[in-house]
């Protein structure tokens, strides 16, 4: 008897995903805009998902990305790229060889640089078009992807893009399902060597955290509820401003430099 023919997806999708950051506590964690985008591949019928990270092997990044197999993967493609290294040359070639049709990422990374300008590199150095905000993926029809596009103020706009194509996700997107704790275990991490293209730039660079600026807080004493909400409500008023008029141009520059001084904006 003859084996059956094997039926091939309609539509191979890779998902670039990355290890994000817990905004309060600063632990590792699945990035938010990228599991969304391997929620929407997941919802997309006949299609063959693949996850793709390039990046280093390590306890705090292992966690994190297994948090994406969590979310109902077997395996997921691990491209090496040691500390600092641009990694567009790697992905470049990885995507150029696998040919996918879709690809999706977040707008941007939660830690490193995180410019949001990889997709675009990408897009420009694989000869493919670019589109940003997905908020879903309609249809796939004849090499052509019906998308929607979250605008501003929660408009939608209705595109249509020819495939290859690369797509990025915002928090307009579909919110990703809670990772399995048993198939995040189970999953293999194919680590694959890549072509490294160190970023001389990112090595001058000097990283140190942020430091939050304090804010001060109006004190509200109110016996009642209505009075409470009242002084929540209620505007902030100026208490030391200067309004300048008919002043020449160089005491309004001064009176500027001043103000800078006193706020410590200027030492």
């Amino acid at each position: 008897m003859r084996p059956e023919p094997r039926e091939t997806p309609s539509l191979e999708i890779t998902v670039l995903v990355s290890v994000g950051r817990h905004p309060v506590t600063g632990r590792g964690r699945r990035a938010d805009q990228d599991a969304r985008g391997v929620e929407l591949a997941r919802a997309l019928p006949d299609a063959e998902v693949r996850l793709l990270h390039a990046g280093t092997q390590e306890a705090g990044s292992e966690a994190a990305l297994r948090g994406y197999l969590g979310m109902g993967f077997d395996a997921l493609t691990l491209l090496e790229q040691p500390e600092g290294a641009d990694v567009l040359p790697a992905l470049a070639e990885t995507l150029s060889e696998a040919a996918p049709q879709l690809v999706i990422t977040g707008e941007r990374a939660e830690q490193g640089e995180g410019s949001g300008l990889l997709p675009y590199l990408l897009a420009e150095r694989l000869g493919w078009p670019v589109v940003n905000g997905l908020a879903a993926v309609e249809a796939v029809e004849d090499g052509v992807a019906t998308l929607l596009q979250a605008l501003p103020r929660g408009q939608r706009r209705r595109l249509q893009v020819r495939l290859p194509a690369i797509v990025t996700v915002d928090g307009s997107a579909p919110a990703p399902r809670q990772s399995a704790y048993g198939p995040a275990r189970r999953g293999h991490l194919a680590a694959v060597p890549g072509p490294v293209c160190h970023d001389d730039d990112w090595a001058s660079w000097e990283v140190q955290p942020a430091r939050k600026r304090p804010k001060r807080l109006k004190v509200v004493k109110a016996a009642s509820a209505r009075d409470r909400f009242k002084a929540a409500a209620a505007k902030a008023e100026g208490g030391g401003g200067q309004v300048l008029t008919d002043v020449t141009p160089e005491q309004g520059a001064e009176a500027i430099l001043k103000l800078l001084k006193e706020e410590g904006v200027l030492r």
